[in-house]
């Protein structure tokens, strides 16, 4: 099955008419929040070729592995400027710590129709919001000459329900991250900037890439984005999954500069703060781009394409 074209659909039209295929086709499995879905086995077989593809292709940067659990600590949190910057995207986590006096008072809220979450205290977790957040506390102190390229996975947490299936609350990142010197980081960018191209386009992306700033808030949001844009530190691999109109960044190349070297004191040799850059990989966003490219029957899509993903 080729799905419909939404090139002439309203932006809001075209999301929904993407999202109507892909859960009618049993792809994904709406599960009563916007955002939220489940997967089939077609689709979670592609997303995890995709993943091993990207894995051989950046087999050159010799990274350490990390696979991470989608939570965070609270207090490394805090050390960062997510909670000024993206507050609306934020999740924390929490928990019920009563005794049964307080129990009791929760249920006669729920049974009320009263807002019995208000009983609950915040853990010492949140969720995280971008997969690199937890692996800078592990690398606090002093770096080796070579810096430090990492692997990771994990779930992503943004809360920003929409009708859009690119734009899931909850979805899978992989990262390429190098935490070094300020020429080890900006090479490092450059090296995923290739990556990123070639890997999409082997699997039949062509995407466009990009300079672009990241969703910050409130009127202090728009002199960060200039600035983003302004020091060249943010490109993303666009493709028009479900609209034309709007192309969807399906993964991006991120220049940190000094932040997350100053946030959890990781330093160079010579004392001075690191620098980072990554590379993240949106497995979700990719894996609908691809069934959106090529069709829902992944047993027709071009010899080239199930080659590369060893279909």
């Amino acid at each position: 099955m080729i799905c419909t074209s939404t090139t002439t659909l309203p932006l809001t039209e075209a999301y929904q008419a993407f999202l109507d295929e892909v859960t009618q086709a049993g792809l994904l499995v709406p599960l009563g929040v916007r955002g939220v879905y489940g997967y089939n086995g077609v689709f979670d077989n592609v997303l995890q070729s995709f993943d091993r593809l990207v894995t051989r292709r950046a087999a050159h940067f010799q990274a350490d592995i990390m696979r991470l659990p989608g939570v965070l600590s609270r207090e490394h949190y805090l050390k960062t400027s997510h909670i000024e910057n993206f507050p609306d995207l934020m999740g924390s986590v929490h928990s019920f710590m009563g005794r049964d006096r307080e129990h009791i008072a929760m249920l006669t809220k729920r049974e009320s129709g009263e807002e019995w979450t208000q009983d609950l205290a915040p853990s010492a977790l949140m969720l995280t919001p971008a997969c690199c957040y937890p692996l800078y506390p592990t690398l606090s102190g002093t770096l080796p000459e070579e810096g430090k390229t990492a692997d990771l996975l994990s779930q992503v947490f943004r809360h920003e329900p929409s009708i859009d299936p690119c734009r899931m609350q909850i979805f899978r990142q992989r990262e390429f991250v190098r935490v070094g010197s300020a020429e080890q980081a900006l090479e490092h960018r450059r090296q995923c900037l290739e990556l990123g191209r070639d890997t999409l386009a082997e699997v039949g992306l062509e995407v466009d890439i990009v300079l672009a700033n990241d969703p910050f808030f409130g009127r202090g949001g728009r002199v960060m984005a200039a600035s983003q844009k302004d020091q060249d530190l943010k490109h993303e691999f666009t493709f028009a999954v479900a609209s034309d109109e709007k192309p969807t960044a399906i993964a991006s190349t991120n220049c940190h500069v000094d932040y997350f070297g100053k946030a959890f004191d990781i330093k160079l040799p010579n004392g001075e703060p690191a620098h980072s850059a990554c590379i993240g990989f949106g497995l979700e966003r990719i894996t609908l781009a691809l069934f959106k490219h090529h069709g829902f029957d992944p047993d027709l899509w071009p010899y080239e394409v199930k080659n590369a993903l060893d279909l």
